[in-house]
């Protein structure tokens, strides 16, 4: 008899129904997304660049992987312990967007979305109609004395079925509004590829 088979069983629990997440509050968690051709540029100087690295196509919405990254030039130990602290672009609240990064999409026909970070509660008796950019957190970042790096997640919601604009500006690290055009052929093709985890 082996050592675990005494054991004592351990009591049923009821099974608690989950609450269906609304698609604005991020990607669905049963699907394989497919993958955006999307990456480039948003921005890129000397010494700053603002990348787009990866786009998640999922039914719903898009999920956006940003990268930031300066390379130190002529800044004193103290100048570069600030742009260190300022690139770790610390989580800011959904009414203060105008700090930090900021990030948006535009659409042609003049609808935007800023990221915020949204909580449990934000729309809370509101039609929700979109578009609306979340922010996800971060992926995480490196730094030392000579370079920094940092990523961060932004949820797209719903899916645009038409060229949209990627916007960002950080002017504390002396980034101007810049953009990149994400094609609706880049995000269509992806749609393609999208697998749900289970067959309904």
């Amino acid at each position: 008899m082996s050592f675990f088979d005494d054991l004592p069983e351990q009591p049923a629990r009821p099974r608690e129904p989950q609450p269906a997440q609304p698609g604005w509050f991020g990607p669905p968690s049963d699907e394989l997304p497919g993958i955006a051709r999307v990456g480039g540029f948003v921005y890129k100087s000397q010494q700053i660049v603002v990348v787009l690295k990866l786009g998640e196509v999922y039914s719903t919405g898009c999920l956006f992987d940003l990268v930031w990254t300066a390379q130190r030039g002529s800044e004193s130990d103290q100048e570069w312990r600030e742009v260190v602290e300022e690139s770790y672009n610390h989580p800011r609240s959904s009414l203060d967007t105008r700090t930090g990064l900021e990030v948006g999409i535009s659409f042609a026909d003049g609808r935007k979305a800023v990221a915020a970070i949204h909580g449990s509660s934000a729309f809370d008796d509101a039609d929700v109609i979109g578009p609306v950019l979340t922010t996800l957190g971060g992926g995480g970042g490196s730094n030392n004395s000579e370079f920094v790096q940092f990523t961060g997640r932004y949820w797209l919601w719903p899916l645009p079925m038409e060229d949209t604009t990627l916007v960002v500006r950080w002017q504390a690290l002396g980034i101007p509004e810049s953009s990149l055009v994400l094609s609706r052929e880049q995000l269509t093709e992806a749609l393609e590829g999208v697998r749900k985890y289970w067959d309904e």
